[in-house]
């Protein structure tokens, strides 16, 4: 066993982490770049965000460095990104995504972190399902194709459809997801 490797396991202050943290920092400025309407510096800056979210989980199962604070804070900065997004993204006029479907994503997550604290507090795992992933996926590129949308002066009848499939698509898996993490834990014995 390295002398390197038993500090490193046991920091919390790690690669993974750190790209967390810069994730956290990034989202506050893709949310004020919306609101004051630089469409195409929110999008990148999301886009970088949310880039660091498959960095860090590759580099924390690469190199062993899974924490219990990273698999709380990955999560969570996973949540602030994408609900803040799409709040600030359905409070522009006209836009695609409607905030029914704002408050269907907060809704999901929100059942989805109590379901994990539940299982989790039990000594149970609640990793992400392929589900959960390809949700994340389908909100990540409903937002930034929203936001070239908003960026965009005139933008093809076909791009404009496109952006509201994938809009629709997001919400279909937002919902099918919680409802596959809620039919497991409801499946799993108590105890």
């Amino acid at each position: 066993m390295s002398v390197n490797a038993e500090p490193q396991a046991a920091s919390n202050w790690n690669v993974p982490n750190a790209l967390s943290a810069v994730r956290l920092l990034l989202s506050f400025g893709v949310f004020y770049l919306i609101e004051s309407g630089g469409y195409l510096a929110a999008m990148i800056c999301f886009l970088i965000a949310a880039s660091t979210d498959w960095i860090d989980g590759w580099w924390a199962r690469r190199f062993n460095q899974v924490t219990k604070l990273g698999r709380i804070l990955d999560p969570f900065v996973d949540k602030i990104i994408i609900c803040g997004a799409m709040i600030a993204i359905a409070a522009v006029p006209d836009s695609p995504l409607r905030p029914w479907m704002a408050t269907l994503v907060v809704g999901r997550e929100l059942l989805v972190t109590s379901l994990r604290a539940m299982v989790e507090g039990r000594g149970g795992d609640f990793s992400a399902k392929q589900l959960g992933k390809w949700k994340m996926v389908l909100q990540c590129a409903a937002v930034a194709m929203v936001l070239f949308l908003f960026h965009q002066e005139e933008v093809s009848n076909v791009y404009r459809i496109a952006t509201q499939v994938v809009v629709y698509l997001a919400m279909v898996l937002t919902v099918v997801s919680g409802i596959e993490y809620v039919l497991l834990v409801s499946r799993k014995p108590r105890g």
